[in-house]
């Protein structure tokens, strides 16, 4: 209880528990409503510890099974802390810009990113040495925007398991693409939010920078969690592959017992199959009489 309470004052000094004016409110985030004050809603923390606790547990697991979760914030105040949180546990971001489609036609986006990785790779082995310095100039330039929009992707191979979202009013294309393929959606939801268009909200507040570094660094922290007991659970069934392929030892009278065993059956199928006849005579009887008598010199 108390590891909540301190959370809680955390929450409280970041300000998490500011919402919009009243006259900006969704009815539908009444019951994380606690008062309003000055005409502006106040977010029940109580909740928002319950519903934050809730969901890294759900993302820790999901971390844990070896899956992306792929954080967007595309907003000024959510670019530098999503992407440094995002990097810190190796996940894929985008905070520029979403593009239309980045989920939906993953595809397409895929052949862009691999396109921005040839050029990069060409730029840095000396492959565009021979062209112009115009051409090789306009190249990094379209290398950039690539960059600034996809690098975040960069490392992603298919269609991430979960989206991790600041502000899901302003991020609603990202949460329709995921909706739309049956992606987890997790969110950061202010009052002015339908908090059932997410499938794990937490109540708080989404415009401020402290709010938002709070929430998303406990998120991160329990990511990372779930990526050490991945790594750990790893080690352990390593060990245990290696000691299954070692086997059981032979005792020392054991193996002496079934060497002397191994060693009687060969001496006996030996003599067996020679007939009991040394080896030097068997190979001087096969030449044959008269094979070198003399009588031809």
């Amino acid at each position: 209880m108390e590891n909540n309470t301190s959370l809680q004052q955390q929450l409280l000094e970041a300000g998490v528990h500011f919402g919009h004016l009243r006259k900006k409110w969704n009815p539908k985030m009444l019951p994380y409503i606690f008062a309003e004050k000055k005409g502006i809603h106040i977010i029940d923390l109580n909740k928002t510890v319950e519903h934050l606790q809730e969901t890294a547990a759900a993302l820790k697991s999901i971390a844990k099974s070896g899956k992306k979760i792929m954080f967007v914030g595309t907003k000024k105040q959510a670019k530098e802390i999503v992407t440094e949180c995002a990097k810190r546990v190796n996940m894929p971001f985008v905070t520029e810009r979403w593009l239309g489609g980045m989920l939906t036609n993953f595809n397409t986006v895929r052949k862009s990113v691999k396109k921005m990785q040839s050029i990069d790779k060409m730029l840095n082995d000396g492959t565009f040495d021979s062209i112009t310095k115009k051409e090789r100039l306009t190249l990094s330039r379209d290398k950039e925007k690539m960059e600034k929009v996809l690098g975040g992707i960069a490392q992603l191979g298919r269609v991430p398991a979960a989206l991790f979202i600041i502000d899901i009013g302003h991020e609603h294309i990202a949460l329709a693409e995921a909706k739309r393929l049956g992606v987890t959606t997790f969110g950061m939801v202010d009052t002015n939010c339908d908090p059932n268009k997410v499938d794990y909200a937490i109540p708080s507040n989404d415009d401020a920078t402290k709010s938002i570094a709070i929430i998303t660094n406990y998120i991160v922290a329990a990511i990372a969690e779930g990526l050490a007991e991945r790594q750990n659970e790893k080690v352990e069934e390593e060990t245990e592959e290696e000691v299954v392929e070692k086997g059981p030892r032979l005792d020392l009278d054991d193996a002496g017992a079934v060497g002397k065993e191994r060693g009687g059956r060969e001496a006996g199928g030996r003599t067996g199959s020679r007939g009991g006849a040394p080896a030097g005579q068997r190979r001087r009887t096969t030449g044959g009489p008269g094979r070198r008598t003399g009588t031809g010199r």
